[in-house]
């Protein structure tokens, strides 16, 4: 038979009271990564613990958080120690946290961020204590565990491609607490007893940020830093990223990227020179071809059919152009002919006499002042009638 039914709230204070007594929960320490981090206003701190499986949500009381040694924020990866409690009014579990502790990485993490400040402000990594790296180098040293495959890249990479560059291999530790004295040695050794190294490439493959840690050291970023020969960088994979990338006159991906970058491509040289020889040949016949042309015109016989060419050549053109000369004066003169004739026109169009000839008459008094109007002549007046073929006198007789 069932037990009797029992209310939520009752529910939710059992389970909260079986976490309370079990001996796990009471005292567990729990791995995850911070996130939805809240601070209230009332000094709580909430936020979830997570990992790629689950998350779990925590509150850190007002009470509890001055017991806290490091600050937290979003994205790191703590240890956080507590008990299991029910929120009896919503029915969810969480973590209330006693104490934290930042796990693994994200100690280093923060190690990482303090040192990267501290270079950048001493101006270690400013762009104007930059090396550039030579065009043509002839030995380039390679700083790292001769047993790696780092080593083996570069140096598989550097043949391929380059077939004049000699290399020198300077093993050291790049792993463990000796590891980070044991670079900034080798590349130290380098600068002062191997003046003929043009480049020091310094690096090793990929691993935890642990196993990379000894290319964060301070030795090493001094030791690059201080290095007269060019530092190639090339620290695990290519979302790795390291004091002694930023320190460095350059940063690789990778160990292969900066073997790639060290050396030029001899075989592309090789092709590069050809054309240019090619272009040079070309343009040395080119050379020898104008100057052949020219020696040609010194020549007496070539010069004299050269005269005889150009002048009949300016003869054609002078009678060209004394034609043309003419056939435009001739123009001219018929364009002149015809305006002389339509001005004769004109001049004869508007001659009294032509006008007279055609049926008219100009009347005139005894002064011969032209009459031209009936009210200014008067009865008994003489007058003279010019006509077309002749003239007569009158007398007015009457006015109408």
């Amino acid at each position: 038979m069932g037990l009797k039914p029992i209310r939520v709230g009752q529910l939710n204070n059992y389970i909260g009271r079986v976490l309370k007594t079990d001996p796990i929960l009471a005292n567990v320490s729990v791995i995850g990564e911070i996130s939805n981090l809240k601070f209230h206003s009332s000094g709580h701190v909430y936020f979830s613990l997570k990992d790629e499986d689950s998350k779990i949500n925590c509150f850190l009381a007002a009470s509890n958080v001055d017991r806290i040694s490091c600050p937290i924020e979003d994205g790191m990866e703590i240890i956080a120690s507590g008990y299991i409690s029910v929120y009896e009014r919503g029915g969810y579990y969480s973590l209330n946290i006693r104490d934290i502790e930042v796990n693994g990485e994200g100690q280093l993490a923060i190690q990482f961020e303090k040192l990267k400040a501290k270079f950048e402000k001493e101006g270690l990594f400013s762009q104007e204590h930059k090396k550039p790296l030579p065009v043509f180098p002839s030995k380039i040293a390679v700083v790292t565990s001769e047993t790696g495959a780092a080593v083996r890249d570069i140096i598989r990479t550097i043949q391929n491609k380059n077939d004049f560059v000699d290399i020198l291999i300077y093993p050291v530790l790049v792993q463990g607490p000796a590891a980070a004295a044991d670079i900034a040695q080798a590349i130290s050794v380098l600068n002062e007893h191997y003046p003929d190294i043009d480049i020091i490439i310094t690096g090793r493959g990929g691993g935890s940020m642990e196993e990379l840690w000894a290319f964060n050291e301070e030795a090493v970023a001094r030791s690059i830093f201080a290095s007269k020969i060019p530092v190639i960088s090339a620290v695990g994979h290519e979302t790795d990223f390291t004091i002694a990338d930023f320190v460095a006159d350059f940063r690789a991906a990778t160990p292969t990227a900066a073997a790639e970058m060290a050396v030029p491509d001899t075989d592309e040289l090789k092709q590069y020179l050809l054309e240019i020889r090619e272009m040079l040949a070309e343009s040395l016949i080119q050379s020898i071809e104008i100057r052949k042309n020219s020696l040609t015109a010194l020549d007496p016989n070539a010069f004299a059919n050269g005269i005889s060419t150009r002048i009949a050549y300016e003869q054609m053109n002078a009678d060209r152009m004394i034609e043309n000369m003419g056939d435009h004066l001739k123009a001219r003169i018929r364009s002149a002919g015809e305006r002389v004739n339509l001005l004769k026109q004109l001049i004869d169009a508007s001659n009294p006499k032509s006008v007279l000839a055609r049926g008219y008459s100009v009347v005139t008094d005894e002064e011969g002042h032209i009459i031209s109007k009936a009210e200014d002549m008067k009865v008994g007046q003489n007058v003279n009638i010019e006509t077309g073929s002749g003239s007569a006198l009158a007398e007015i007789m009457r006015i109408e």
